[in-house]
């Protein structure tokens, strides 16, 4: 590379030199582009914003004298700013590139490299030193870059005019059109005189729901597409009749006329406007597919009864409405007692979906929670359809599957009779009569089954409003037989939990309201004490209940094998779980551990220690006897109503609230007739109802052997109890063996009874007796008193209170409830893998109902 300036010259080679002329021919353009425009810039914002003005369209709006006026001004700036342009341009001096980059270099090498020495030319050491001199500076030009165009237009436009121009040919690209900037330079015809020749305008407005913008139809291509439904507006200006229009989209063709009416595109076709500036559209549908719509999972029932199904819709433009239907399925309900007549017409029940207010709504995955368990449908087989609808009005196909509606379970047998006795009139009126025999059946000895007179008054009323009919019931007389039912057989359930109950779920229910709507840390605080109150509340209540029903077996959770221990402690833990997630905007956690606190407290049973050694054996004999005896009084009360309604056996009833889940019966149809004529339904090993209930007398009778305290003496005690046990059952035996049904119920309740008296005074004994040992155990010195070699299946230590499992913690993580989920989330997988034996599979489906 050769450089001349100045008489000094700047010899480069190789890549470094082509790398030094590429940065200062770049910086040479850079520096003419830096004086045109600090000179032009005027030019050139008036360009750009009467472009952008022309592009939008704005000459439109004037008349054609101030349009002309406009024009003219337009040209005198654009001239006048060229012409001062001109004047201030400076063209760059032919070193000034050189300078600039040679200025942004350590030691200014450009310079350097084209200095010659004044003296010592002819020195040796003074050569060898400028040679060293010349390559450190060589070195230096390593690092050479071009150096961009600073324009510095801040203080000659101080109102920054340029940025406006710049932001109104913006806004022209964007919203204008080069249709209408053509008629920019014609003047003979403004806003006014535009109807005045033969010209049209034209719009496309997409349906709102599909999200797109409104077309101008002069822009659009021959053929283009849109959603069904848009709306084509179509105006004419000029000579009426000298533009005409046709169109095939909207399923009413318009064919030749002038007047332009508004359309709406439901059908490929095409739209023609014929005339000196007519054109002609191909227009076609875009695709807009019928919603989708599925049922995910079995239909399922939560603590409280709530009935839930979980759902996917889908659409391509989002689903505007979608309905579950619930219709009865009589031919899968099973014709025996009140169920042998046909059931009565009723309508399918429509239950809305909810669907998000705001956000996207082309795929949602959600749930249905509704608590129908008072609906006629309630407990009975039925058909539920999904449907979805978009906002053109396409429906789904129906999801379709089958259930068991869910319903609320009853464990207590007289409040379960009773809604059995509802849903059968609530199937057909005419079982109305049958239901007032079944009542006052069951109700024959009033003073061993209400606790509250008030109750059995109000029940006899019913019956009062059912035998007093005249005809059939009416549509009214049902409703209220119906409600009133209902709620006799809720205070037969409750009894002093109903209000701590009502209260509990009252501010769950208020919790999981605030989740959904994003509630402030200060309500979620409120919130969770209100919870927090009300949990402690029906505690107290469920505890003083258990006092007086001893161990609790008609508590909500008999139906398991052990009756899950819940401390105070954990349940507040669990709370306190609750309200830090929901701090955190973690909602979906927190309402699923909501969800878990709401089972555990629905299925929650208050037991007292079962003892250890010997008293805790005799707490669980008198434990399963009294369950027995439960079962036998169950099936004693099927036989009762058997002999009312002439159906088949109990066998074959199985139990609402098992059905409710969708449960299977597990019971085979069984001989309603024992064969002595005597009336008494027999078990499938062949024994019949009062050889059951001397079995378990004699059952009671070992049991006392090894029970201290149980052969006699205070009438008070475990003694007394247990000896009016052993009456109730002879009597029980002796009703039985004479087919007096109804007499065997009223001792067997007699013999519940006193087991549940009996459980009491054994656990009073047993705590007396922990009492006692609290002082030697305290001198153990901590010391566990089980045995070291007794272990859980987890292989912890038994605990020290006598109970089964241990008191070690199985985790101690961060997260314990975190990963409980994980857990359970694990035991679920397994659970549905089909290819698992089936032993293993049921063990799994055991540990996902207990926990």
């Amino acid at each position: 590379m050769g450089f001349d300036q100045e008489k000094r010259t700047l010899e480069l080679n190789g890549p470094l030199a082509r790398r030094v002329r590429l940065a200062l021919t770049v910086t040479a353009a850079g520096l003419w582009l830096e004086r045109i425009g600090q000179a032009f810039w005027p030019f050139f914002s008036i360009l750009v914003g009467f472009c952008g003005v022309a592009l939008l369209g704005l000459h439109d709006l004037l008349p054609a004298l101030a349009r002309t006026l406009v024009l003219a001004g337009v040209a005198m700036a654009l001239v006048a700013s060229f012409g001062v342009g001109l004047w201030q341009f400076r063209r760059p001096a032919p070193h000034a590139a050189l300078a600039r980059v040679d200025a942004t270099l350590p030691g200014q090498p450009l310079q350097a490299l084209t200095d010659t020495p004044l003296i010592g030319g002819d020195d040796p050491a003074s050569n060898s030193l400028w040679t060293a001199h010349r390559a450190r500076m060589l070195i230096r030009l390593n690092s050479i870059r071009a150096v961009g165009p600073t324009l510095r237009l801040s203080a000659a436009d101080p109102y920054a005019l340029r940025l406006m121009a710049l932001t109104v040919l913006g806004m022209g690209g964007l919203f204008g059109s080069l249709e209408q900037a053509r008629t920019t330079t014609d003047l003979g015809s403004s806003g006014p005189d535009i109807a005045a020749g033969p010209n049209w305008e034209g719009w496309v407005q997409p349906p709102a729901y599909s999200g797109k913008p409104t077309l101008y139809l002069g822009d659009l291509k021959d053929e283009f597409d849109v959603p069904k439904g848009s709306t084509v507006t179509v105006r004419f200006y000029g000579e009426a009749g000298v533009l005409t229009l046709s169109e095939t989209v909207s399923g009413e063709p318009i064919m030749g006329t002038n007047a332009a009416p508004d359309f709406a595109v439901r059908q490929p076709g095409e739209i023609e406007i014929d005339g000196p500036t007519g054109r002609l559209w191909d227009v076609a549908l875009q695709p807009d597919a019928a919603p989708t719509a599925e049922l995910i999972g079995a239909m399922t029932r939560a603590p409280a009864g709530e009935t839930r199904q979980n759902f996917r819709l889908t659409d391509d433009f989002g689903v505007t409405r979608a309905v579950l239907t619930i219709t009865r399925d009589p031919e899968a309900v099973e014709k025996r007692y009140g169920y042998v007549l046909p059931p009565e017409d009723r309508p399918a029940l429509e239950v809305s979906v909810p669907l998000p207010q705001i956000g996207d709504r082309r795929e949602i995955e959600g749930m249905i929670g509704e608590n129908l368990a008072q609906h006629p449908f309630a407990g009975l087989p039925v058909q539920i359809s999904l449907t979805a609808w978009d906002e053109a009005g396409q429906a789904s196909e129906e999801a379709i599957g089958e259930a068991i509606l869910p319903t609320r379970r009853f464990f207590d047998p007289l409040a379960a009779a009773l809604i059995d006795v509802r849903q059968e009139l609530l199937w057909n009126r005419e079982n109305a009569a049958r239901a007032a025999q079944v009542i006052r059946a069951v109700t024959v000895d009033p003073t061993q089954l209400f606790d509250d007179m008030r109750h059995y008054f109000r029940l006899r009323e019913v019956v009062g409003v059912i035998e007093g009919r005249e005809g059939t019931l009416s549509d009214a007389q049902l409703t209220d037989v119906a409600g009133a039912l209902w709620e006799i057989a809720l205070l037969l359930e409750d009894g002093q939990l109903k209000d701590a109950l009502e209260r509990l779920h009252r501010a769950q229910e208020r919790l999981s309201q605030a989740m959904r709507d994003g509630a402030t840390p200060e309500e979620i605080q409120k919130l969770m004490q209100e919870l927090r109150e009300a949990t402690r509340d029906y505690m107290q209540q469920l505890a003083e209940q258990q006092g007086e029903q001893g161990d609790g077996t008609d508590m909500p959770d008999q139906g398991q094998q052990d009756g899950q221990k819940i401390t105070g402690d954990q349940l507040q833990q669990l709370m306190d779980r609750i309200q830090e997630l929901m701090e955190q905007g973690r909602m979906a956690e927190a309402q699923q551990l909501l969800d878990m606190l709401a089972e555990m407290l629905e299925n929650m049973r208050v037991t007292q220690s079962e003892g250890q050694g010997q008293g805790g054996e005799g707490m669980q004999g008198l434990q399963d006897m009294l369950r027995d005896q439960q079962q036998l009084n169950d099936d004693t009360f099927s036989d009762l109503q058997e002999q009312f309604g002439g159906g088949q056996p109990r066998g074959e009833r199985g139990e609402q609230g098992d059905q409710g889940e969708g449960q299977p019966q597990g019971e085979q149809p069984q001989t309603g007739e024992g064969q002595d004529g005597k009336g008494q339904g027999t078990e499938p090993n062949g024994q019949s109802l009062a050889e059951r209930q001397q079995a378990l007398r004699d059952q009671l009778a070992r049991q006392r052997q090894s029970l201290n305290g149980a052969d006699g003496g205070d009438e008070e005690g475990l003694g007394g109890a247990l000896d009016r046990a052993d009456r109730a059952m002879d009597e029980a035996e002796e009703a039985l063996g004479q087919n007096d049904l109804s007499g065997a119920l009223d001792s067997q309740a007699e013999a519940m009874e006193a087991l549940r008296e009996g459980m009491r005074q054994l656990g009073d004994q047993q705590a007396q007796s922990q009492q006692e040992q609290e002082g030697q155990q305290g001198e153990a010195g901590g010391q566990s008193g089980s045995d070291p070699m007794r272990r859980d299946p987890l292989g912890r230590a038994a605990g020290d209170t006598g109970r089964f499992g241990s008191d070690e913690q199985l985790y101690e993580g961060e997260d314990v409830y975190r990963r409980a989920e994980e857990l359970t989330d694990e035991i679920r997988r397994r659970s549905a893998e089909q290819d698992r034996p089936e032993d293993e599979r049921d063990y799994l489906n055991r540990l996902l109902d207990r926990f």
